[in-house]
């Protein structure tokens, strides 16, 4: 069955569907088609929003909407997934992240205070604390690619359009205005 916490604080809409073995928190909403896969816990202080999380996953104290989330994944707390947003297996997204349009690759980790706006971002990738990839030009949205394993410093901004090589990385405190190859610094 669902372990409801404390069910007089959650909410579960009529069209969302939970697996077995899923543990809701207290004061957490689960709206609209949203789909739960077996042995997640959610919340406490979630709302969860049209979104698919697979199984084994965690989501704390954050917001999703119309986004996918892998097996094994961690979210949150203080997280938002905004539309658009794809997590592979495995990925870590820490506090105070949010993700937007974006699909994040298998076993990468967004630590805390970041921001991936319109972005491809590859498999083992880490997201150092307080980067941005920045997309809007005041006019239109550009993407930030990022190959798989680069590492990205603390406070990186990337100025999209922008392409990180795989294995590539970035010192704290980068403003990066062109692309990086791959194997570089």
């Amino acid at each position: 069955g669902v372990t409801l916490v404390n069910p007089d604080t959650v909410y579960i809409d009529g069209q969302a569907q939970l697996a077995v073995d899923v543990t809701i928190q207290p004061n957490t909403h689960v709206l609209g088609k949203s789909r739960v896969g077996p042995r997640c816990e959610i919340g406490p202080n979630s709302v969860i929003t049209d979104t698919e999380i697979g199984e084994d996953s965690r989501v704390v104290s954050s917001h999703t909407e119309s986004a996918s989330i892998g097996r094994r994944v961690s979210v949150g707390p203080f997280s938002r997934l905004r539309p658009g947003t794809v997590l592979a297996d495995d990925v870590y997204i820490g506090n105070f992240a949010e993700v937007k349009n974006s699909r994040i690759g298998a076993g990468t980790r967004i630590g805390h205070h970041s921001y991936i706006g319109d972005a491809s971002v590859g498999k083992r990738v880490n997201i150092g604390a307080g980067t941005v990839t920045c997309n809007f030009d005041g006019t239109a949205k550009h993407r930030t690619v990022i190959g798989d394993e680069a590492l990205i410093g603390s406070a990186t901004m990337l100025v999209a359009p922008i392409e990180v090589g795989e294995r590539a990385r970035t010192g704290a405190g980068t403003v990066a205005i062109s692309d990086i190859p791959a194997d570089t610094t």
